[in-house]
């Protein structure tokens, strides 16, 4: 399944919590919203999920000829970032439960849990209730209940919430498996490494607003056009030995043995590096791409930072 989100705009009073956002996933991605709490992520599902309408602009989900489907319980999966399993119940009785409000019959959903249960390595915990799992225990049933019907459209707010290291590794083979039987996910998620190695694409948010989206290397584009190099030799001397060179917009030391350069754009690499050296020893010489982790960070305090600048001249 496809999915078109055309200028979708949300208001609750007077807070804009998705401002005219656009993208488009399609069948077989894996699709990340990334910004902080309240930017917008969880509205945007829920409108996406039929829970709220948009104030303007459409959703729009297609098959893979690009006919519109309605959107019916069968062919999608949600799962929210509230638990909403029953605590005094077991594990088995919630995903027998769950399995049966799906219109699945025995002989299908119970070798679905049994298989799921095993991966998750919670066959053994299968008759203890609900309430008697850890946090991330409880993450998992919440997602194997998502998962059972076999849904074409998964849509998944803070999947790896409460899960250690091993799990969330669990989590990424289940969402890769997912994109190999070509399944369409989209998903919030804080865990920027982890994203950074499953998304196809991502949009990153604040305050409603759609600060980037694209792929990784377009989000860098996007949000730190500059090119960054990082540079082995002795700091202090580069400083000196380099001061005076217009190729470089700015020098900026690491450490004692480091410095980071902003080279400007209309400037060849593999002629500038060698002047350089000749003018201070280098040890190595690469361009640095900025993790997702860090353009998140940065982007996100920037755009804070307008934000308040925004206020003040209100005031």
């Amino acid at each position: 399944m496809n999915i078109t989100i055309d200028t979708v705009t949300k208001r609750y009073k007077t807070v804009t919590a998705v401002d005219a956002i656009s993208l488009n996933v399609q069948s077989g991605q894996i699709y990340a919203l990334l910004g902080p709490n309240g930017a917008g992520k969880s509205s945007l599902v829920r409108m996406l999920v039929g829970l709220t309408e948009p104030d303007s602009g459409t959703i729009t989900i297609s098959d893979n000829e690009g006919a519109a489907v309605d959107l019916q319980p069968g062919h999608f999966a949600y799962l929210p970032e509230d638990r909403g399993l029953y605590q005094d119940r077991t594990i088995l009785d919630n995903l027998t439960y769950v399995a049966k409000l799906r219109g699945l019959d025995k002989s299908v959903y119970q070798p679905r849990i049994d298989d799921w249960l095993e991966h998750f390595e919670l066959t053994d915990r299968k008759s203890e209730p609900m309430r008697q799992l850890s946090k991330g225990n409880q993450q998992k049933v919440q997602l194997i209940s998502t998962l059972l019907h076999d849904p074409d459209l998964v849509i998944l707010d803070e999947p790896f919430s409460g899960l250690d290291p091993v799990n969330q590794e669990h989590v990424l083979n289940v969402l890769s498996d997912l994109k190999a039987k070509g399944k369409t996910v989209l998903l919030s998620a804080h865990q920027m490494a982890l994203v950074e190695r499953l998304a196809d694409k991502m949009l990153l948010m604040s305050h409603g607003k759609a600060l980037a989206q694209g792929t990784l290397e377009q989000i860098r584009d996007a949000l730190q056009p500059e090119r960054l190099y990082r540079v082995s030799c002795d700091a202090m001397s580069a400083q000196t030995a380099w001061a005076d060179f217009d190729a470089i917009e700015h020098l900026l030391p690491i450490s004692a043995d480091q410095v980071e350069l902003t080279i400007k754009p209309e400037v060849d690499v593999s002629e500038l590096w060698p002047q350089l050296a000749a003018s201070c020893a280098i040890e190595s010489f690469a361009a640095r791409k900025p993790g997702l982790h860090e353009l998140y960070l940065d982007t996100i305090g920037r755009s804070k930072g307008q934000s308040q600048g925004d206020a003040n001249e209100h005031v």
